[in-house]
């Protein structure tokens, strides 16, 4: 079981949490390769549209699904999730780094039982909702926080015709319901069609292979 243990660098930061009690929680999930404009963009709409009180980004250590050979060190992609994240409601971590977890699903089963007061609501991009049955018990995901899906061009279309959408359709949440999201009983999911965001860490990377220099801010 996990247990906080307040000197680990990454936990640090998350133990002013450990005491809350009602307050909701966005994570924001990712390799932040790097973090950029767009990743800002839905957590401010996060704390707009779903009430919640925080946005976690949690930068992964490594993405199971993606290749290594062109991920920047994980310390170089924390830096750039703690400055596109410079906000007083938005803590950016490498929490997982900490708990040893490699897997979404059991990121979330472990940050529920380290606070346990604490509401989730699981923060994720069309791209991702059309993907994730291809990761590690992604259904525990629904069970354990809420879920909201960002509009991202031009995976929506396809992704609400996906396994997951599909599988959990009756507990889609009507736009109306997205502010009281992480109170709904589980599953509960929500897809908001928010304004769409340009910015992408593939051109990012590219451009700065190509030596040109990438407004990421």
């Amino acid at each position: 079981m996990a247990r906080f243990a307040p000197g680990k660098a990454a936990l640090r930061p998350l133990g002013r949490f450990r005491g809350s009690r009602g307050q909701t929680v966005g994570l924001l999930g990712g390799s932040f390769n790097p973090a950029h404009a767009g990743h800002r963009h839905i957590a401010e709409e996060a704390l707009r549209h779903l009430g919640v009180d925080w946005v976690w980004w949690l930068v992964s250590p490594q993405n199971p699904l993606k290749s290594p050979a062109e991920m920047a060190p994980l310390a170089a992609r924390l830096a750039s999730a703690a400055r596109m994240a410079h906000h007083p409601r938005m803590v950016a971590t490498a929490v997982e780094s900490d708990l040893g977890t490699v897997y979404s699903a059991e990121t979330l089963r472990q940050l529920t039982r380290l606070f346990p007061h604490l509401r989730f609501v699981w923060l994720m991009g069309a791209d991702n909702l059309g993907q994730i049955s291809r990761w590690r018990a992604w259904e525990t995901l629904y069970a354990r926080a809420a879920v909201a899906v960002f509009a991202r061009a031009p995976y929506s279309g396809t992704a609400l015709m996906g396994r997951a959408a599909q599988k959990f359709r009756a507990a889609r949440l009507s736009d109306a319901a997205s502010r009281t999201l992480a109170w709904h009983r589980r599953p509960a999911w929500v897809f908001l069609r928010i304004r769409l965001h340009p910015a992408s860490a593939t051109a990012i990377r590219a451009a700065a292979r190509s030596g040109f220099v990438a407004d990421n801010a």
